[in-house]
């Protein structure tokens, strides 16, 4: 690199390529590993399996840890900062691209001097990190599932409520050591009855000897959406930057831990003048490895064939030739969006409130009312307005069911968002919501909203809103599916952030304000005899930190006083109609 750092980098030619492509994918998970799918002498073999196309169409792979981490010289910095307010050394990722790229072309004869990168997740961040100021040769980018704002929605928070599974075991393993040697550790098989055990996350951080790690420290000096969070996030810092490399973003709508950014890069991206052409997404129905994988199913969910191998077949090699090989520029839409419920794809112009040819695309809330309704209809004046829950953190509502196992042969961390939500249905902290059997079609496509009016006996409070669709009472194809009660989307939102994501406040005990939750996009059919859902309810645990629903300065490190069981209260009556607000289709058979 320009500052005398050496990366360790693997590259892998075909035997007699000439004029050959150049796929480089820069990773903190170990280059050396990027080769060892199987033991075989076939590229497409060796080659993790988003990289199996462009194996098969005799490109030259190339795999290099990003520096600090594996075999690379340097000190690693989690999401290093592009070079400016947040980074005043003179290298960063777009740099360390550009250097790399510039050695490949020069001592690689085989190759025919152009680059694309290729990541996912955080190989992801890092491959669009390598489109900001281009080496001459980096003429495309794939981002799968890339880690685009580590507060609004990916890895470390969501709308404010700290992800502490999947954060702190990830943090662990990515700085306790360099080779990523030292492996997260228990003494429970239960993460449930360790995290309660445990109390706050940073009593958690203190057991395991993570108080002293660098992005720790960052997360807690960071817990509200400040400038440190501002100005990384790459859908603002890239909406304005000319788009100077072709990109294809690969997101999943299943995501449990990279949910957002994808949706989130390319609607920022797509308003700029010269996204026309250059800028594509691709949302299909995985989780966070699927559309690297075969993308055929989720859990007990089946979705149509392998679908994530036909989009890398048909959409991103086609893409990648044309501007590696100069073949023929494929026809691809801006954004082409699987549909769930039917399994089928569909594009887009725009998106969200994307809208076939022929439909119109429309809000349209779907309300709350008592005794358990869900109607389109607004509430009228009933006896009951109003529905109350006990929210006690000593007994916090666990987001899979228990033992919860997210890591080892047993984990369901991949699937946890199309978990059977009838584990929580009937307890007395999650209030649901429930729609008569449809007679007809309900078709969203977008980003639905919760707008819940609600009140609360404490000084803060966390909302979680779920979004479900609810299969007929018996299934003859597939008998699992008879009830089930199957998430379509799902967010929370931690109160204190309810006017500002920058400046917390307390919420004033026992008035009534008005929330909006944001739920990932969504392209769902919600079919006849099938029903809509919402469940509400206040803790999703160990998944997301626990509110002690009394305000605190940092929640991060709140005392065993600070957690106190309250009531919370969801009104929905005429003056103050709690809805999910819907972008429905209409007009149009879908």
């Amino acid at each position: 690199m320009r500052d005398g750092v050496r990366l360790h980098t693997i590259i892998a030619v075909p035997k007699g390529a000439k004029g050959a492509p150049i796929i480089l994918n820069r990773t903190p998970y170990d280059a050396g590993k990027k080769f060892s799918r199987l033991e075989s002498p076939n590229l497409a073999a060796v080659v993790p399996f988003f990289m199996d196309t462009v194996a098969e169409a005799r490109c030259i792979i190339v795999a290099q840890d990003v520096r600090g981490k594996y075999k690379s010289e340097g000190n690693y910095v989690m999401n290093r900062p592009p070079i400016g307010p947040l980074n005043a050394s003179d290298t960063d990722h777009a740099t360390d691209t550009f250097d790399s790229i510039d050695w490949l072309v020069k001592h690689l004869p085989e190759s025919n001097g152009r680059v694309a990168i290729v990541g996912g997740s955080y190989e992801g961040f890092t491959a669009l990190m390598g489109t900001l100021r281009p080496h001459p040769a980096l003429k495309v980018a794939i981002a799968y599932a890339p880690m685009v704002d580590g507060w609004m929605g990916d890895d470390w928070f969501q709308n404010g409520a700290f992800r502490q599974k999947g954060s702190l075991d990830y943090i662990y393993g990515q700085e306790a050591t360099r080779d990523g040697s030292e492996e997260w550790w228990s003494g429970h098989r239960d993460e449930y009855a360790e995290w309660l055990e445990q109390g706050s996350p940073g009593d958690m951080a203190k057991a395991k000897g993570i108080d002293g790690l660098g992005f720790w420290k960052t997360l807690i000096a960071h817990p509200t959406y400040d400038a440190f969070w501002q100005e990384q996030a790459l859908d603002r810092f890239f909406a304005r930057q000319p788009i100077t490399v072709p990109l294809i973003i690969v997101s999943g709508l299943f995501d449990q831990e990279d949910i957002y950014g994808g949706s989130a890069l390319f609607r920022a991206l797509s308003k700029r003048a010269d996204a026309a052409g250059r800028l594509h997404l691709v949302l299909g129905p995985w989780n966070h490895g699927g559309g690297r994988r075969e993308g055929g199913e989720i859990g007990p969910i089946h979705f149509d064939g392998q679908n994530a191998v036909w989009i890398r077949r048909t959409v991103v090699q086609p893409f990648l030739e044309h501007y590696l090989k100069d073949a023929s520029k494929p026809d691809l839409a801006p954004a082409l969006v699987y549909q769930t419920g039917t399994d089928r794809w569909e594009k887009f112009q725009t998106w969200p409130a994307g809208c076939v040819a022929g439909c119109a695309a429309k809000t349209k809330p779907i309300y709350l009312h008592a005794k358990g309704g869900l109607e389109f209809e607004p509430p009228g004046r009933a006896a009951a307005t109003s529905d109350s829950f006990v929210s006690d953190p000593a007994k916090p509502v666990p987001y899979m069911p228990r033992p919860v196992v997210s890591m080892g042969p047993e984990s369901r961390w991949g699937e946890w968002l199309l978990i059977d939500q009838r584990f929580v249905d009937g307890r007395p902290d999650v209030l649901t919501y429930t729609t008569e059997r449809l007679t007809q079609p309900v078709t969203i496509s977008g980003e639905p909203v919760a707008r819940l009016f609600a009140a609360t006996t404490g000084s803060d409070a966390d909302w979680v809103v779920k979004l479900i669709d609810v299969w007929p009472d018996q299934d003859v194809n597939r008998p699992v599916m008879g009830g089930y009660q199957q998430m379509i989307a799902a967010s929370i939102l931690r109160g204190r952030y309810r006017e500002d994501f920058a400046r917390p406040k307390p919420i004033e005990p026992g008035k009534v304000l008005e929330y909006k939750v944001r739920l990932p996009h969504a392209n769902h059919m919600f079919l006849p005899g099938h029903r809509i859902m919402v469940q509400i309810q206040s803790t999703w645990f160990p998944l997301y930190d626990r509110n002690p629903q009394t305000y605190v300065g940092n929640i991060f490190f709140a005392q065993p006083a600070d957690y106190v069981a309250v009531t919370h209260t969801i009104h929905h009556s005429p003056d103050q109609p709690s809805a999910i607000e819907l972008p429905v289709v209409e007009g149009a058979a879908r």
